[in-house]
């Protein structure tokens, strides 16, 4: 039989007629992003990030060994030479013992997935984000750039990024890769600096792997980049990375990223900005941002040293989602997990506390928009969010006469007031120079159905 030559006769007229069509009736092919800022920025966010409002951040890896003075372990100890983690080593190691000695004490021996992914769920979060490389480069998954220090050759034997993938997705849980892209101590890291980053040997036996490996492998909604503050993006090719991820990799349409690309980048270009740990923005920010910050105050990873006055308290951590929210954010809260993969009960409790919360005033965090107002200063702090027609306000402490006072909200004809959670309709009254006045439901605080953070939903006003 004659083979017909491709885009012949009949063929080609064919082909040219469909796309004639596809022209007329307004298909275009989707939009090619280049390897520049003004191109990426101009990307639009997947909508699920802003609908999500809260995550789980989980710092995990070697450094939960020692699990003492911070993730920044080794940086400490051999980096700085910092006199107190000498004393630690030299008090609980023999001589001569290394960092990679940790390696092997690194067990996941108690690591259960679907343990995990039972709490984050219970805990409200929406995505979860886990470290799979911290700047000690020790990798959570078997990375074949990372050769007997990672989590398949060394430690647990296991891949720990896979199998906590696979129990998130089982619940549409969202799943988010933290990724640093330096190594303290990597020799072509060194090599590079001491080039003064003109070299790019580091970037491209190592860090680049990895980024497109992880994203092949394990098909992630968002990666968390780090570690980008002692180069510009150019010594990362972050740039080229990106413009691949949103062009042709397996996760275009819904991935996210974060602003940490390179020293120049941050808060300025990438997917949503962090800008700094534990950033608070004082108004509204024009952009979408997310608020990292850790249950331990002192610690991202596990700390056996770890006291009850360095744990954030839960009205603490609601206030925080709750500012956080109303100012367009969104709340990653972090907890460290034990060598052997554990979280310990009082980072249970904290994530629990922040479920029961979200399960009554959820309709005030998820799928909400900011308001006219964000916030209003009277007897008690009250933060405001919308979702369609409804406006929440948010009041942390409970008004001593029971009466709640708003200035912002202008009522109508149609304006019905209700406390999530609460089932009958609240009475209230407007005032020419106080107000809106809610009368609170009369009832012992103890009985209501949450401790603080208390929502009101308005209908009908503007």
């Amino acid at each position: 039989m004659k083979s017909r030559r491709v885009g012949s006769g009949p063929l080609l007229v064919l082909l040219v007629l469909l796309l004639r069509a596809a022209s007329v009736r307004g298909v275009q092919r989707p939009r090619r992003y280049t390897p520049d800022w003004q191109s990426l920025d101009s990307r639009p966010l997947p909508d699920w990030f802003d609908k999500a409002k809260f995550g789980v951040f989980v710092h995990w890896g070697v450094f939960s060994v020692p699990a003492w003075g911070s993730e920044w372990f080794w940086w400490h100890w051999k980096g700085e030479g910092l006199p107190q983690y000498e004393q630690f080593m030299s008090d609980n190691y023999p001589p001569g013992f290394s960092y990679a000695d940790f390696g092997p004490q690194f067990t996941a021996r108690f690591f259960h997935p679907e343990t995990w992914t039972d709490l984050f769920q219970a805990s409200g979060a929406k995505y979860v984000v886990l470290t799979t490389k911290h700047h000690e480069g020790f990798t959570n998954w078997p990375s074949p750039v990372s050769w007997n220090w990672n989590s398949k050759d060394v430690g647990p034997h296991r891949d720990l990024v896979g199998e906590l993938g696979k129990a998130l997705r089982k619940r549409n849980i969202r799943y988010g890769l933290y990724h640093s892209l330096l190594e303290w101590f990597h020799p072509l890291y060194l090599l590079d600096k001491k080039n003064g980053f003109k070299t790019q040997y580091f970037v491209r036996a190592k860090t680049m792997p990895e980024l497109y490996d992880l994203v092949n492998r394990y098909q992630p909604d968002l990666i968390w980049s780090d570690g980008e503050w002692e180069c510009p993006d150019t010594y990362w090719n972050s740039t080229e990375f990106l413009s691949w991820l949103y062009n042709d990799s397996p996760v275009k349409e819904q991935v996210v990223v974060n602003d940490r690309w390179g020293q120049n980048s941050s808060c300025h270009h990438g997917g949503y900005y962090n800008c700094q740990d534990k950033f608070k923005p004082e108004s509204l920010p024009d952009h979408k941002w997310e608020m990292c910050t850790s249950i331990d105050k002192l610690s991202w990873g596990f700390r056996r040293n770890m006291v009850m006055g360095d744990i954030a308290s839960e009205c603490e951590i609601i206030s925080e989602l709750v500012q956080t929210v109303s100012l367009g954010g969104n709340y990653l809260l972090n907890i460290g997990a034990t060598k052997d993969g554990l979280i310990v009960p009082i980072f249970q409790e904290r994530l629990f506390a922040v479920g029961k919360w979200l399960s009554v005033n959820g309709e005030a965090i998820y799928f909400s928009k900011p308001w006219r107002i964000q916030l209003e200063k009277n007897t008690t702090s009250v933060w405001y969010t919308s979702r369609e027609t409804a406006v929440y306000a948010i009041f942390l402490h409970w008004p001593k006469n029971g009466v709640l006072n708003l200035a912002s909200p202008i009522t109508t004809s149609t304006t019905q007031i209700t406390m999530l959670g609460i089932q009958k309709d609240l009475k209230w009254s407007t005032d020419p120079e106080e107000g809106l006045l809610i009368y609170l439901p009369q009832l012992p605080l103890f009985t209501l159905p949450i401790e603080f953070g208390w929502t009101i939903k308005l209908t009908g006003v503007h």
